[in-house]
């Protein structure tokens, strides 16, 4: 199963100069990388991410990562939280998510 993580542009540069990364501010003051499944990022966009632009998703492989916990959050639905860093070799692929006029295309998640 793939998980997501939306990082912002100089977030996204950083993790592809740097190889890993530790999180956005809000995972490093959770002490976790904040992750949502496939029917979770919508609303992980609306709510975090509204109208910013220059975004990208990274598809992250759940099976056999280390350090990955599923715990409740939003309503009570589990989302995954990764508890060391995210690195390359974690990435399935990547790519940017356009903001359009009716928000975030984020296109077939699979």
């Amino acid at each position: 199963m793939l998980a997501y993580k939306i990082f912002r542009n100089s977030e996204y540069q950083a993790f592809v100069r740097d190889g890993f990364s530790a999180g956005a501010p809000v995972d490093l003051a959770d002490g976790y990388i904040h992750l949502s499944t496939a029917a979770q990022v919508p609303g992980t966009l609306a709510r975090h991410f509204a109208g910013e632009s220059g975004l990208h998703l990274l598809a992250i492989e759940t099976e056999g990562l280390p350090d990955l916990r599923w715990e409740p959050s939003r309503g009570g639905d589990l989302f995954p939280h990764l508890y060391r860093e995210l690195r390359a070799q974690d990435v399935t692929w990547s790519r940017a998510l356009p903001l359009g006029p009716d928000g975030h295309d984020i296109g077939e998640l699979a």
